[in-house]
């Protein structure tokens, strides 16, 4: 079992880096959390890792914290997850974004990640929250129902599942701000995001 590696950058590609570990280069399957937080070609990182042996393969896994390691470890242990779909999970929702999805019972926005039913992410929500030992807000009218509303709206604007569930993650509100504000907020970043994508073509 190897915990983790310690070595140059030696490039990277979608959903792929090599880490050169003393002239041997290693494959790790990774998140686009992990590809964005890794330094620049040639740099020296620690990327922590999880081992997969199946019959017919050997694939290792890098995550840039032991957090996200533990996260998608706990994700491969729910009943219908493997670990590309796991990584997919890792790539949609930073670990802190994650979590917070798995407190507010946020089954939308994990049912909104390519490869995951409504049925897997309630299957996730369930199992993660009490591995993870994190806190149950079932609470009617609270964060949960103002997300799904806020999520829905904004799909009804036009705007696509991802773009939807990178926005609302990346908002820093209070978890009493109501479906209206959270629209707002949201359509805000959108709109800056689209700026920014649009400036760089």
């Amino acid at each position: 079992m190897i915990g983790f590696l310690e070595g140059k950058v030696a490039g990277r590609a979608a959903g792929v880096a090599w880490i050169d570990v003393g002239g041997v280069g290693y494959v790790l399957s990774c998140s686009t959390t992990t590809l964005r937080t890794l330094p620049e070609d040639g740099r020296q990182a620690k990327v922590w890792t999880h081992t997969h042996v199946r019959e017919d393969q050997l694939a290792l896994f890098g995550f840039a914290t032991q957090t996200e390691q533990h996260l998608f470890e706990a994700l491969i242990g729910v009943n219908g997850v493997g670990p590309k779909v796991a990584l997919q999970i890792c790539s949609a929702f930073a670990p802190e974004a994650l979590r917070k999805a798995l407190v507010t019972d946020d089954v939308a926005a994990l049912s909104s990640v390519p490869g995951i039913g409504k049925k897997t992410a309630s299957r996730i929500v369930l199992e993660l929250k009490e591995k993870l030992d994190l806190p149950d807000l079932q609470v009617v009218g609270s964060v949960p129902d103002a997300l799904a509303e806020a999520r829905s709206a904004l799909e009804n604007l036009g705007y696509s599942p991802g773009e939807v569930r990178e926005a609302l993650n990346d908002l820093d509100a209070p978890a009493e701000t109501k479906t209206e504000e959270l629209v707002r907020l949201a359509l805000k970043a959108l709109a800056a995001e689209r700026r920014r994508v649009g400036a760089g073509k």
